[in-house]
Protein backbone atom coordinates (compact mmCIF):
# COMPACT_ATOMS: atom_id res chain seq x y z
CA UNK A 1 0.00 0.00 0.00
CA UNK A 2 2.04 2.84 -1.15
CA UNK A 3 0.22 5.31 1.02
CA UNK A 4 2.74 7.00 3.26
CA UNK A 5 1.12 7.71 6.84
CA UNK A 6 2.72 9.36 10.35
CA UNK A 7 1.46 8.36 13.50
CA UNK A 8 3.04 8.74 16.79
CA UNK A 9 6.42 10.46 17.63
CA UNK A 10 9.12 9.98 14.89
CA UNK A 11 12.57 11.33 14.25
CA UNK A 12 12.91 13.88 11.47
CA UNK A 13 15.16 12.31 9.47
CA UNK A 14 15.41 8.91 9.71
CA UNK A 15 18.23 6.28 10.71
CA UNK A 16 18.85 8.94 13.14
CA UNK A 17 18.28 9.60 17.29
CA UNK A 18 15.03 9.50 18.98
CA UNK A 19 15.00 9.55 22.91
CA UNK A 20 12.38 9.39 24.95
CA UNK A 21 11.83 12.17 27.94
CA UNK A 22 13.86 10.65 30.65
CA UNK A 23 17.02 10.28 28.19
CA UNK A 24 16.49 6.39 26.73
CA UNK A 25 16.81 5.73 23.73
CA UNK A 26 14.55 3.84 21.43
CA UNK A 27 14.88 1.47 19.34
CA UNK A 28 14.36 1.60 15.19
CA UNK A 29 12.60 -1.40 13.35
CA UNK A 30 12.54 -1.41 9.76
CA UNK A 31 9.52 -4.06 9.10
CA UNK A 32 9.74 -4.26 4.48
CA UNK A 33 7.97 -6.23 2.25
CA UNK A 34 10.55 -7.92 -0.53
CA UNK A 35 13.68 -7.56 1.31
CA UNK A 36 14.66 -3.79 1.33
CA UNK A 37 12.70 -3.52 -2.17
CA UNK A 38 9.12 -2.94 -1.23
CA UNK A 39 6.62 -1.12 1.02
CA UNK A 40 8.12 -0.66 5.02
CA UNK A 41 7.39 0.91 7.86
CA UNK A 42 9.99 2.14 10.34
CA UNK A 43 8.59 1.51 14.08
CA UNK A 44 10.07 2.95 17.05
CA UNK A 45 9.90 0.74 20.40
CA UNK A 46 11.10 1.33 23.67
CA UNK A 47 11.75 -2.16 24.45
CA UNK A 48 14.00 -4.58 22.05
CA UNK A 49 11.85 -6.16 19.71
CA UNK A 50 14.48 -9.26 19.07
CA UNK A 51 13.98 -10.06 22.64
CA UNK A 52 12.95 -13.39 23.55
CA UNK A 53 13.38 -15.50 26.14
CA UNK A 54 11.23 -18.78 25.41
CA UNK A 55 10.24 -20.36 22.10
CA UNK A 56 8.07 -23.57 22.00
CA UNK A 57 5.60 -25.46 19.26
CA UNK A 58 2.39 -24.14 18.49
CA UNK A 59 -0.05 -26.78 17.56
CA UNK A 60 -2.60 -25.08 15.34
CA UNK A 61 -5.83 -26.43 14.08
CA UNK A 62 -5.83 -28.85 11.63
CA UNK A 63 -4.34 -27.77 8.74
CA UNK A 64 -4.84 -31.42 6.29
CA UNK A 65 -6.54 -30.78 2.95
CA UNK A 66 -8.52 -33.20 0.99
CA UNK A 67 -8.26 -33.44 -2.90
CA UNK A 68 -11.46 -32.46 -4.62
CA UNK A 69 -12.02 -35.70 -6.35
CA UNK A 70 -13.54 -36.31 -8.26
CA UNK A 71 -13.88 -33.02 -9.41
CA UNK A 72 -16.91 -31.60 -8.36
CA UNK A 73 -19.01 -27.90 -7.75
CA UNK A 74 -19.18 -27.47 -3.59
CA UNK A 75 -21.90 -25.92 -1.61
CA UNK A 76 -20.47 -25.20 1.85
CA UNK A 77 -23.10 -23.79 4.51
CA UNK A 78 -21.05 -21.74 6.65
CA UNK A 79 -23.55 -20.97 9.22
CA UNK A 80 -23.47 -24.39 9.91
CA UNK A 81 -20.32 -24.76 11.35
CA UNK A 82 -19.45 -25.06 14.60
CA UNK A 83 -15.95 -23.18 16.06
CA UNK A 84 -15.17 -22.05 19.15
CA UNK A 85 -14.50 -18.38 19.94
CA UNK A 86 -11.24 -17.06 19.70
CA UNK A 87 -10.62 -15.16 16.49
CA UNK A 88 -7.09 -17.13 15.68
CA UNK A 89 -6.97 -20.40 17.56
CA UNK A 90 -10.46 -21.83 16.84
CA UNK A 91 -10.13 -21.09 13.28
CA UNK A 92 -11.52 -23.72 11.18
CA UNK A 93 -10.23 -23.98 7.64
CA UNK A 94 -12.64 -24.40 4.69
CA UNK A 95 -10.63 -24.61 1.43
CA UNK A 96 -6.86 -24.16 0.82
CA UNK A 97 -3.54 -24.71 -1.52
CA UNK A 98 0.07 -23.25 -1.79
CA UNK A 99 -0.99 -19.41 -2.10
CA UNK A 100 -3.74 -18.97 -0.16
CA UNK A 101 -6.21 -20.51 2.37
CA UNK A 102 -9.78 -19.71 3.47
CA UNK A 103 -10.98 -20.02 7.22
CA UNK A 104 -14.03 -19.35 8.65
CA UNK A 105 -14.71 -18.74 13.12
CA UNK A 106 -17.49 -17.11 14.76
CA UNK A 107 -15.96 -15.50 18.32
CA UNK A 108 -17.39 -14.38 21.10
CA UNK A 109 -17.76 -10.66 22.80
CA UNK A 110 -15.28 -8.63 24.55
CA UNK A 111 -15.04 -12.37 26.72
CA UNK A 112 -13.09 -13.66 24.13
CA UNK A 113 -10.55 -11.22 23.24
CA UNK A 114 -7.18 -13.36 21.79
CA UNK A 115 -3.79 -13.42 22.99
CA UNK A 116 -1.15 -11.63 20.75
CA UNK A 117 -0.42 -13.50 17.23
CA UNK A 118 1.24 -12.83 13.93
CA UNK A 119 1.15 -14.65 10.90
CA UNK A 120 4.62 -14.89 9.27
CA UNK A 121 3.49 -17.25 6.40
CA UNK A 122 1.77 -14.29 4.20
CA UNK A 123 -0.86 -11.19 4.71
CA UNK A 124 -4.50 -11.73 6.19
CA UNK A 125 -7.43 -9.98 4.57
CA UNK A 126 -10.40 -10.83 7.28
CA UNK A 127 -14.09 -9.91 6.08
CA UNK A 128 -16.55 -9.14 8.27
CA UNK A 129 -19.79 -10.77 7.67
CA UNK A 130 -20.96 -9.03 11.01
CA UNK A 131 -20.25 -7.62 14.29
CA UNK A 132 -17.58 -5.39 15.68
CA UNK A 133 -14.94 -4.58 17.78
CA UNK A 134 -11.09 -3.57 17.78
CA UNK A 135 -7.90 -5.06 16.23
CA UNK A 136 -4.98 -4.03 18.66
CA UNK A 137 -1.72 -3.95 16.52
CA UNK A 138 2.10 -2.98 16.84
CA UNK A 139 0.48 0.15 14.72
CA UNK A 140 -1.79 0.79 16.98
CA UNK A 141 -5.93 -0.11 16.88
CA UNK A 142 -8.12 -0.20 13.96
CA UNK A 143 -12.04 -0.26 14.42
CA UNK A 144 -13.90 -2.79 12.85
CA UNK A 145 -17.89 -3.30 11.96
CA UNK A 146 -19.57 -5.32 9.95
CA UNK A 147 -18.50 -5.48 6.38
CA UNK A 148 -15.11 -4.16 6.63
CA UNK A 149 -12.12 -5.52 5.02
CA UNK A 150 -9.67 -5.89 8.02
CA UNK A 151 -5.82 -6.26 5.93
CA UNK A 152 -3.08 -7.39 8.43
CA UNK A 153 0.47 -7.21 6.71
CA UNK A 154 3.15 -9.99 7.40
CA UNK A 155 4.36 -10.41 10.08
CA UNK A 156 2.14 -7.74 11.97
CA UNK A 157 2.12 -8.27 15.39
CA UNK A 158 -1.72 -7.84 16.49
CA UNK A 159 -4.73 -9.36 18.84
CA UNK A 160 -8.70 -9.31 18.41
CA UNK A 161 -10.87 -7.86 20.88
CA UNK A 162 -14.55 -8.17 19.44
CA UNK A 163 -17.31 -5.83 21.19
CA UNK A 164 -19.79 -8.31 20.29
CA UNK A 165 -20.30 -11.68 18.67
CA UNK A 166 -18.50 -11.79 15.24
CA UNK A 167 -18.42 -13.78 12.19
CA UNK A 168 -14.98 -13.24 10.36
CA UNK A 169 -14.14 -15.18 6.64
CA UNK A 170 -10.50 -15.34 6.70
CA UNK A 171 -8.17 -14.98 4.03
CA UNK A 172 -4.53 -15.98 4.50
CA UNK A 173 -2.26 -15.15 2.01
CA UNK A 174 1.39 -17.35 1.01
CA UNK A 175 2.78 -13.79 0.18
CA UNK A 176 0.96 -10.32 0.13
CA UNK A 177 -2.56 -9.15 -0.43
CA UNK A 178 -3.04 -5.22 -2.42
CA UNK A 179 -5.27 -3.15 -4.71
CA UNK A 180 -4.76 -4.73 -8.21
CA UNK A 181 -2.01 -2.72 -9.99
CA UNK A 182 -4.44 -1.75 -12.68
CA UNK A 183 -5.93 1.00 -10.20
CA UNK A 184 -2.38 2.32 -9.42
CA UNK A 185 -0.83 5.05 -10.91
CA UNK A 186 2.87 3.92 -11.52
CA UNK A 187 3.49 6.23 -8.29
CA UNK A 188 0.95 3.96 -6.38
CA UNK A 189 -1.66 6.10 -6.48
CA UNK A 190 -5.45 5.14 -7.03
CA UNK A 191 -6.82 6.46 -10.19
CA UNK A 192 -9.61 8.03 -10.98
CA UNK A 193 -11.20 4.16 -12.65
CA UNK A 194 -10.74 2.21 -9.31
CA UNK A 195 -13.89 1.63 -7.26
CA UNK A 196 -12.07 2.84 -3.78
CA UNK A 197 -9.53 5.86 -3.17
CA UNK A 198 -7.21 6.45 -0.21
CA UNK A 199 -10.46 8.15 1.58
CA UNK A 200 -11.79 4.93 2.17
CA UNK A 201 -8.45 3.06 3.62
CA UNK A 202 -8.66 3.60 7.55
CA UNK A 203 -5.48 2.73 9.11
CA UNK A 204 -4.44 3.09 12.95
CA UNK A 205 -4.65 6.57 14.18
CA UNK A 206 -2.81 6.34 17.15
CA UNK A 207 -0.57 4.34 19.06
CA UNK A 208 -0.34 2.39 22.44
CA UNK A 209 0.32 5.49 24.61
CA UNK A 210 1.39 2.55 27.42
CA UNK A 211 1.89 -1.30 26.56
CA UNK A 212 -0.81 -3.38 28.49
CA UNK A 213 0.22 -5.40 31.01
CA UNK A 214 1.59 -9.40 30.58
CA UNK A 215 -2.16 -9.89 32.80
CA UNK A 216 -3.93 -8.47 30.23
CA UNK A 217 -2.98 -10.60 27.39
CA UNK A 218 -1.96 -13.84 29.39
CA UNK A 219 -4.52 -13.79 32.40
CA UNK A 220 -2.00 -14.47 34.64
CA UNK A 221 -0.62 -11.27 36.21
CA UNK A 222 2.94 -12.97 36.38
CA UNK A 223 5.83 -10.63 35.08
CA UNK A 224 7.09 -13.77 32.59
CA UNK A 225 7.25 -12.03 29.49
CA UNK A 226 4.71 -11.42 26.80
CA UNK A 227 3.28 -14.58 24.65
CA UNK A 228 2.76 -14.15 20.98
CA UNK A 229 1.59 -17.05 18.56
CA UNK A 230 3.34 -17.16 15.37
CA UNK A 231 2.22 -19.32 12.06
CA UNK A 232 4.98 -19.86 9.83
CA UNK A 233 5.68 -22.60 7.37
CA UNK A 234 8.40 -25.21 7.71
CA UNK A 235 9.27 -27.68 4.73
CA UNK A 236 6.05 -26.55 2.83
CA UNK A 237 3.75 -27.38 6.27
CA UNK A 238 1.90 -24.51 8.04
CA UNK A 239 3.30 -24.50 11.43
CA UNK A 240 3.33 -22.72 14.80
CA UNK A 241 5.71 -21.40 17.45
CA UNK A 242 4.80 -19.62 20.90
CA UNK A 243 7.37 -16.62 21.46
CA UNK A 244 8.18 -15.37 24.85
CA UNK A 245 9.20 -11.68 24.44
CA UNK A 246 11.14 -9.93 27.20
CA UNK A 247 8.76 -6.34 26.70
CA UNK A 248 5.68 -6.14 25.03
CA UNK A 249 5.58 -5.76 21.30
CA UNK A 250 3.06 -2.61 21.70
CA UNK A 251 5.49 -1.05 23.25
CA UNK A 252 5.93 1.46 19.88
CA UNK A 253 5.91 5.12 20.79
CA UNK A 254 5.62 6.22 16.88
CA UNK A 255 5.81 4.76 13.24
CA UNK A 256 6.06 6.22 9.28
CA UNK A 257 6.07 4.34 6.16
CA UNK A 258 3.39 2.97 3.51
CA UNK A 259 2.96 -0.66 5.52
CA UNK A 260 0.70 -1.03 7.90
CA UNK A 261 -2.91 -2.70 8.43
CA UNK A 262 -6.28 -0.77 7.60
CA UNK A 263 -9.54 -1.25 6.87
CA UNK A 264 -12.09 -1.10 3.70
CA UNK A 265 -15.31 -1.41 4.05
CA UNK A 266 -17.29 -3.18 1.27
CA UNK A 267 -19.61 -0.34 1.11
CA UNK A 268 -18.15 1.95 0.06
CA UNK A 269 -16.89 -0.24 -3.40
CA UNK A 270 -18.20 1.63 -6.33
CA UNK A 271 -19.79 -0.69 -8.80
CA UNK A 272 -18.40 -0.67 -12.49
CA UNK A 273 -21.60 -1.53 -14.46
CA UNK A 274 -22.33 -1.65 -18.07
CA UNK A 275 -25.00 -1.79 -21.18
CA UNK A 276 -24.67 -5.67 -21.02
CA UNK A 277 -23.05 -8.29 -18.30
CA UNK A 278 -19.31 -7.21 -16.66
CA UNK A 279 -17.28 -9.84 -16.38
CA UNK A 280 -15.70 -10.24 -12.89
CA UNK A 281 -12.65 -8.41 -12.91
CA UNK A 282 -14.33 -5.23 -12.82
CA UNK A 283 -15.40 -6.13 -9.30
CA UNK A 284 -12.16 -6.95 -8.15
CA UNK A 285 -11.25 -5.24 -4.75
CA UNK A 286 -7.94 -6.56 -3.70
CA UNK A 287 -5.03 -9.24 -5.62
CA UNK A 288 -2.66 -11.52 -4.17
CA UNK A 289 0.20 -14.16 -5.48
CA UNK A 290 -1.75 -16.61 -7.49
CA UNK A 291 -5.40 -15.54 -6.73
CA UNK A 292 -7.39 -12.67 -6.62
CA UNK A 293 -10.51 -11.00 -4.47
CA UNK A 294 -13.34 -9.61 -5.78
CA UNK A 295 -17.02 -8.80 -4.18
CA UNK A 296 -20.53 -7.84 -5.55
CA UNK A 297 -22.38 -5.40 -4.19
CA UNK A 298 -25.98 -3.59 -4.84
CA UNK A 299 -26.21 -2.47 -8.32
CA UNK A 300 -27.82 -0.85 -11.18
CA UNK A 301 -27.40 -3.98 -13.90
CA UNK A 302 -26.97 -3.84 -17.31
CA UNK A 303 -29.28 -1.67 -19.59
CA UNK A 304 -29.08 -3.18 -23.07
CA UNK A 305 -33.01 -3.77 -24.35
CA UNK A 306 -32.01 -7.09 -24.92
CA UNK A 307 -29.55 -7.92 -21.57
CA UNK A 308 -29.71 -10.71 -19.88
CA UNK A 309 -28.23 -9.32 -16.55
CA UNK A 310 -26.93 -12.48 -14.77
CA UNK A 311 -23.76 -14.13 -15.52
CA UNK A 312 -23.58 -16.11 -18.46
CA UNK A 313 -22.56 -19.98 -18.07
CA UNK A 314 -18.66 -19.96 -17.92
CA UNK A 315 -15.57 -22.44 -17.90
CA UNK A 316 -13.14 -21.00 -15.68
CA UNK A 317 -10.21 -22.60 -17.52
CA UNK A 318 -7.66 -21.15 -15.47
CA UNK A 319 -8.99 -21.36 -11.79
CA UNK A 320 -10.92 -22.01 -8.95
CA UNK A 321 -14.00 -19.96 -8.33
CA UNK A 322 -15.10 -19.59 -4.80
CA UNK A 323 -18.09 -17.16 -3.68
CA UNK A 324 -19.22 -16.22 -0.27
CA UNK A 325 -22.62 -15.04 -0.18
CA UNK A 326 -23.32 -12.61 3.09
CA UNK A 327 -26.43 -10.67 2.04
CA UNK A 328 -29.00 -9.69 -0.09
CA UNK A 329 -30.82 -11.92 -2.74
CA UNK A 330 -28.17 -13.66 -5.32
CA UNK A 331 -30.19 -13.81 -7.88
CA UNK A 332 -28.46 -16.43 -10.02
CA UNK A 333 -28.86 -19.30 -7.58
CA UNK A 334 -31.45 -19.40 -6.52
CA UNK A 335 -33.52 -22.68 -6.55
CA UNK A 336 -29.41 -24.30 -5.87
CA UNK A 337 -29.98 -24.39 -2.05
CA UNK A 338 -27.26 -21.54 -1.80
CA UNK A 339 -28.40 -18.83 0.99
CA UNK A 340 -27.03 -16.45 3.02
CA UNK A 341 -23.61 -17.52 4.42
CA UNK A 342 -22.80 -20.91 2.00
CA UNK A 343 -20.17 -20.57 0.13
CA UNK A 344 -20.02 -22.03 -3.26
CA UNK A 345 -16.51 -23.40 -5.06
CA UNK A 346 -16.73 -23.63 -8.71
CA UNK A 347 -13.29 -25.75 -9.46
CA UNK A 348 -11.76 -24.80 -12.95
CA UNK A 349 -12.57 -27.92 -15.48
CA UNK A 350 -16.40 -27.19 -15.05
CA UNK A 351 -18.48 -24.75 -16.75
CA UNK A 352 -20.82 -23.34 -14.09
CA UNK A 353 -23.13 -20.71 -14.30
CA UNK A 354 -26.98 -19.72 -13.25
CA UNK A 355 -29.56 -21.76 -11.96
CA UNK A 356 -31.79 -22.57 -15.41
CA UNK A 357 -34.63 -20.96 -14.20
CA UNK A 358 -32.75 -17.92 -12.63
CA UNK A 359 -31.54 -16.57 -16.29
CA UNK A 360 -35.44 -15.89 -17.50
CA UNK A 361 -36.87 -14.43 -14.29
CA UNK A 362 -33.81 -12.49 -14.17
CA UNK A 363 -35.14 -10.46 -17.76
CA UNK A 364 -35.90 -6.58 -16.88
CA UNK A 365 -34.35 -6.76 -13.81
CA UNK A 366 -33.19 -2.60 -13.42
CA UNK A 367 -30.75 -3.70 -9.91
CA UNK A 368 -29.48 -6.45 -8.05
CA UNK A 369 -29.66 -6.74 -4.10
CA UNK A 370 -26.73 -9.12 -3.56
CA UNK A 371 -23.38 -8.92 -1.65
CA UNK A 372 -20.77 -11.12 -1.94
CA UNK A 373 -17.32 -11.69 -1.38
CA UNK A 374 -15.62 -13.86 -3.99
CA UNK A 375 -11.77 -15.62 -4.66
CA UNK A 376 -10.76 -16.61 -7.41
CA UNK A 377 -7.13 -18.85 -7.52
CA UNK A 378 -4.79 -19.75 -10.12
CA UNK A 379 -4.21 -23.43 -8.47
CA UNK A 380 -6.44 -25.85 -7.66
CA UNK A 381 -8.17 -25.88 -4.08
CA UNK A 382 -8.25 -28.36 -1.62
CA UNK A 383 -10.66 -29.03 1.08
CA UNK A 384 -10.32 -28.43 4.36
CA UNK A 385 -11.62 -30.23 7.66
CA UNK A 386 -14.16 -27.22 8.34
CA UNK A 387 -15.22 -27.45 4.48
CA UNK A 388 -16.47 -31.15 4.62
CA UNK A 389 -17.97 -30.85 7.83
CA UNK A 390 -21.10 -28.71 6.15
CA UNK A 391 -20.88 -29.57 2.67
CA UNK A 392 -24.74 -30.02 0.92
CA UNK A 393 -24.12 -32.89 -1.56
CA UNK A 394 -26.91 -32.52 -3.54
CA UNK A 395 -24.94 -28.99 -4.83
CA UNK A 396 -23.21 -30.89 -7.75
CA UNK A 397 -26.82 -32.18 -9.72
CA UNK A 398 -28.74 -29.33 -9.29
CA UNK A 399 -28.67 -27.81 -12.38
CA UNK A 400 -29.47 -31.16 -14.25
CA UNK A 401 -32.27 -30.71 -11.49
CA UNK A 402 -33.62 -27.76 -13.00
CA UNK A 403 -32.59 -26.31 -9.75
CA UNK A 404 -35.17 -27.81 -7.96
Amino acid sequence: MAYYRQVGEVPRQRHTQLRDAAGALLREELMGEEGFSSDSSLLYHRGVPSAITAAETWELPDQGLAPNHPLLPRHLRLHELQTGTDAVTDRRLLLGNADVRIGYVRTGGPESATGLYRNATGDECVYVESGSGTVETVFGVLAYRTGDYVVIPRATTHRWVPAEASRLYVIEANGHIAPPKRYLSRYGQLLEHAPYCERDLHGPTEVHLAAPTESTVQGTGESTGVDVLVKHRVGGRVVGTRYTHATHPFDVVGWDGCLYPYTLNIADFMPITGKVHQPPPVHQVFEGRNFVVCNFVPRKVDYHELAVPVPYYHSNVDSDEVMFYVAGDYEARKGSGIGLGSISLHPGGHAHGPQPEAIEASLGAEAFDETAVMVDTFAPLELGEGGLAVEDPDYAWTWAQGGQ
